[in-house]
């Protein structure tokens, strides 16, 4: 490959938002390239659900069918105070995908890599961005491919190094590089933490845990459960600050990302205290444990999503608590927005203004469900429960936009976007 090419977008980032936008881009028309500073795609991720209105986005990219038939099929949420269901709502969804979908992140990036490659568009892995220069008419990145190096003589160690510098320029750059993003930092962009940080013990078990979602609401925390594939579930308990210490705090197991690992401080008895405690229903059909994690979210949002050629999606400009699986849902919603505003530009004509209106309008959206901005308001038909934990539900709910209206509405909620 020649160390200077040229594209209609770049894309950083080969996640879940990133592959989708660079689909999309393809299916336009447009010529895309898409790294990724990962050596290959991840083994572990903790967002393992569509919503509705990303099930009718796979469908318009012809993906759908391929992703139920490796998915499981959730048709309604259950919501707990303790041992006690307080309601049980139905999902509702765009044409017919009136169900919740789990389906891990690795599963669903294979679908998107393997269609793009199909079109001739590779991910290029273990390239890593470098510089941004967004001073002309164009995107010039400089972008690090990296390589393996062994060395050592009595104790032998490998270490990344890198191997050629390249430059790619492009009309537009889309970073979808996750909440450690290389593209936000070259932009400057301030990524504010709105409130602190959420901890939660993630636990995959052998269950057959039904064909609904579950969310506990007991004291100060909240715990969700998610059937898999196969008859697995996983849990995520929320654990309350004197349950974390402050040397585990600081330690690189709490990251926000999932790595592989099973750590031996989330022992058997441990999470079983934790079902009991949380979910005394559940103990019975707890079956052998997989692997586990502790895990910090932390709930930020981006000053800005982007500005003239270079634009964000996903975690690269917001991060939220993982019950509702908010976050990768709306990536892949911005994903969409912002590829078919790109196409429109570069094959329409249509003006760049049409990219200012995405930043703000996918701001604001993420204001809302961050709790800046409006929230869920309770009336005179809303449920004891709903009402008491109307702030607390908003995060938690499998939905976002108007599908987040209408869920939030069989409880008695109504939206209040501020």
């Amino acid at each position: 490959m020649s160390s200077d090419s040229r594209t209609d977008v770049i894309v950083v980032g080969a996640g879940p938002t990133g592959l989708v936008a660079a689909l999309q881009l393809s299916q336009g028309g447009l010529a895309v390239e898409v790294i990724d500073e990962e050596w290959r795609p991840a083994g572990h991720s903790y967002a393992l659900a569509l919503h509705p209105r990303s099930l009718a986005l796979l469908d318009r990219l012809g993906l759908a069918d391929q992703a139920i038939g490796r998915g499981r099929r959730l048709d309604a949420v259950a919501l707990y105070e303790g041992a006690d269901v307080r309601a049980t709502l139905r999902v509702g969804g765009p044409d017919r995908f009136g169900f919740l979908l789990a389906l891990p992140q690795s599963a669903l990036e294979d679908l998107v890599a393997r269609r793009l490659a199909e079109r001739g568009v590779p991910v290029r892995w273990s390239h890593r961005l470098a510089g941004l220069d967004t001073s002309g008419d164009e995107v010039v990145a400089r972008v690090h491919r990296l390589g393996k190096e062994s060395g050592g003589y009595a104790v032998a160690h490998t270490e990344w190094v890198i191997e050629k510098e390249l430059t790619f320029r492009a009309a537009f750059a889309i970073g979808a590089d996750g909440h450690r993003s290389l593209v936000r930092r070259a932009l400057g962009t301030p990524f504010e933490e709105l409130s602190p940080s959420q901890v939660f013990a993630v636990v995959e078990c052998g269950a057959d845990a039904g064909d609904r979602m579950r969310l506990v609401l007991d004291g100060a925390t909240v715990s969700a459960l998610w059937p898999l594939p196969g008859s697995r579930a996983r849990w995520s308990f929320e654990l309350e600050a004197p349950e974390v210490s402050a040397e585990e705090r600081f330690k690189s197991r709490l990251t926000t990302r999932m790595g592989e690992h099973h750590f031996p401080h989330l022992d058997e008895a441990r999470v079983r205290a934790l079902v009991r405690e949380r979910a005394p229903w559940f103990e019975a059909g707890l079956g052998e444990l997989g692997w586990s994690a502790e895990v910090r979210f932390e709930r930020r949002l981006a000053s800005s999503f982007g500005r003239g050629r270079v634009w964000l999606a996903g975690d690269a400009a917001h991060l939220t608590g993982p019950a509702g699986m908010q976050s990768m849902n709306a990536g892949l919603d911005e994903a969409s927005d912002l590829a078919s505003r790109l196409v429109r530009v570069l094959r329409g004509g249509e003006a760049l203004a049409t990219l200012e209106s995405y930043g703000r309008e996918r701001r604001a959206a993420w204001q809302f469900l961050l709790g800046r901005r409006g929230g869920l308001r309770a009336d005179a038909r809303t449920s004891p429960f709903a009402a008491k934990n109307a702030g607390r539900l908003l995060p938690c709910l499998p939905a976002t936009g108007e599908d987040l209206v209408a869920l939030a509405g069989h409880l008695g909620l109504a939206v209040d976007r501020g």
